[in-house]
């Protein structure tokens, strides 16, 4: 899946030799326009779309206020006081509706992969608004769906896994149901993960809200 690139403004930041931090931030509200995004209030990225990410890019360590705006006005939809440890990498996703519940908030994910590059790893976030609490299967494509093979139960919105060992180099498939039901929502097609490689893995509504649901794949290693 290609992800929209976003330009990157820094003005307002700064930089000298500060301890830093990663960041990269995911724009998953079906039914917020573009957004720009503001760090201590500055721009720091722009005009993002629905579905859209960007690089990890550096920030400050330190406590930050990172705001929401509809791309191009002052209009806030979401604020997020933030620490960032020196060394860390973080997404941090908008998920939720603008106009309506669950509401948009922002959600911020320690990037945590581990160090060994035999597998490949992968994290599943829910972020589809519309959804209800969901079980995620990942296992060869079409097989049969059983309740015991359920790599998560139970996730509720707004939840994400911690990142699952996989075999490289084999297809996989991605399959999203209603919590205790083997009703398919989502289903991602196959799969092949590379040795050492790791991912973060975002349901998300079709675009204003609601069914057809959807994946978002993002590499993170």
């Amino acid at each position: 899946m290609q992800i929209a690139a976003t330009a990157m403004l820094f003005a307002g930041l700064t930089f000298a030799q500060a301890p830093s931090a990663r960041v990269r931030v995911v724009h998953a509200s079906p039914d917020a326009p573009s957004v720009d995004i503001y760090v201590d209030g500055a721009v720091a990225l722009d005009n993002i779309a629905y579905r859209g990410a960007t690089d990890y890019v550096e920030l400050p360590a330190g406590q930050r206020i990172f705001q929401v705006f509809v791309a191009g006005t002052q209009t806030k939809v979401a604020e997020l006081n933030a620490t960032l440890t020196p060394g860390t990498t973080l997404t941090v996703i908008a998920a939720g509706f603008a106009a309506k519940t669950p509401g948009l908030r922002l959600l911020v994910l320690a990037d945590n992969i581990p160090n060994e590059m035999t597998n490949a790893y992968v994290r599943v976030v829910h972020g589809a608004p519309s959804a209800p609490g969901v079980d995620v299967y990942v296992g060869a494509p079409y097989q049969t769906l059983v309740k015991r093979d359920a790599a998560l139960t139970g996730v509720p919105f707004a939840a994400a896994s911690g990142y699952l060992a996989l075999r490289p180099n084999v297809g996989y498939m991605a399959r999203v149901t209603p919590a205790g039901t083997k009703t398919i929502a989502i289903e991602s097609g196959r799969l092949t993960f590379p040795a050492g490689s790791a991912w973060t893995v975002i349901a998300v509504d079709t675009t204003g809200g609601g069914t057809p649901f959807g994946f978002l794949a993002l590499q993170d290693r």
